[in-house]
């Protein structure tokens, strides 16, 4: 016997909008030709993807990658999706001479060698190179503090500037500020700091609870005061503190997003996760869930690579059980709405009023 069910109440327009709006999505293909990014064409503009995260695997000439983020943009002129890239410098660069894309020494390198002047102009030609484009997003600089030699996903890949805070605002200021001359977004990360463990986030959960210090967030409070930090990644890492101790990634915790970040530390801005398909979330915790957690927690723009989920059509996916838990939680919705309005007001404050990228 087969019992009637009444249809589940449609989500609403706006709703559904501000939830897209907080979607940072993966996808594969590298270029027009390809069927996947041309549905992300349509997602944006559908309102279904708010932003694009451009992987390796979307780079075959910059060309093609051009002509893909000038549509990603030119769908939605109005209101411009992020477009986003991980081009740190050193082992990660998405972007290579291979490609004809300018290198950009580690940031080991950097701090051990360089200067932060010097830092500066080379960050410019980075991030001019990116401007021209299309991107308007660069997920950098790392703040975390190089306090463990053998951390496998930060201090043997040389992305941190050095084991002082002092240092490390020096040459973070000179990224942030270098990429803001070109009208590029930046994100500090990893909140609350990367720097001590012996794990790598993107293959399992990190407990930083006992060997994290305070010290670790110096970066963080010295580039707030300065009107530096367009954006802050939180990081998929545990830090159990007195009174707190849930087990959960930071991305999770209402602790360290709602309490430590903003509440402590007087941040207002946009609360990036970091790809919440790493080994750290889905051991653990299924997509949407981890989703509606962490926007719980106090998270903004969800970044989802599509890196092993490879669909399309996860977006409408994710919208669809996300709505239909906020249409049942007033405090769930009012959050959602909250995001959307931070990313908002990140796009109106910090991206420069211009046209399509150059063709």
């Amino acid at each position: 016997m087969q019992f009637w069910r009444a249809p589940e109440p449609p989500i609403d327009a706006d709703l559904r909008g501000q939830i897209g709006q907080m979607l940072m999505v993966g996808f594969v293909g590298t270029s027009l030709d390809d069927p996947w990014p041309r549905r992300v064409v349509e997602q944006i503009a559908e309102g279904s993807v708010g932003g694009v995260l451009i992987l390796g695997r979307n780079v075959s000439t910059l060309e093609e990658l051009s002509a893909m983020n000038r549509a990603f943009h030119d769908v939605a002129p109005a209101d411009p999706p992020l477009i986003a890239i991980d081009q740190e410098g050193g082992r990660i660069q998405r972007l290579r001479s291979l490609h004809g894309f300018p290198e950009t020494p580690s940031a080991a390198m950097l701090g051990r060698h360089g200067d932060p002047d010097m830092a500066r102009d080379l960050y410019r030609t980075m991030a001019d190179a990116l401007a021209d484009l299309g991107f308007n997003v660069n997920f950098g600089p790392v703040v975390d503090l190089d306090v463990e030699p053998a951390n496998p996903i930060i201090s043997e890949l040389q992305r941190a500037y050095a084991a002082d805070p002092e240092t490390v605002v020096a040459f973070a200021r000179s990224f942030v500020e270098a990429h803001r001359a070109a009208g590029l977004i930046t994100s500090l990360k990893h909140f609350p700091g990367h720097g001590s463990t012996l794990r790598d986030s993107h293959l399992h959960l990190p407990d930083i609870s006992a060997t994290w210090s305070a010290l670790e967030l110096e970066p963080y409070s010295v580039l707030f005061a300065e009107g530096l930090a367009d954006t802050v990644m939180v990081g998929h890492l545990v830090l159990d503190r007195e009174g707190a101790e849930t087990g959960l990634p930071a991305t999770l915790s209402p602790d360290l997003v709602d309490g430590l970040l903003r509440h402590e530390l007087g941040y207002r801005g946009v609360a990036v996760s970091d790809d919440m398909e790493m080994g750290a979330i889905t051991g653990d915790h299924e997509m949407a869930t981890a989703l509606i957690a962490a926007i719980r927690a106090g998270i903004d723009l969800l970044i989802v690579s599509n890196y092993l989920s490879r669909d399309p059509e996860l977006p409408e996916t994710l919208i669809r059980e996300i709505g239909r838990a906020a249409m049942e939680d007033d405090t769930l919705r009012a959050r959602i709405a909250e995001s959307a309005m931070r990313i908002e007001t990140l796009k109106r404050t910090r991206l420069p009023a211009s046209a399509s990228p150059a063709s």
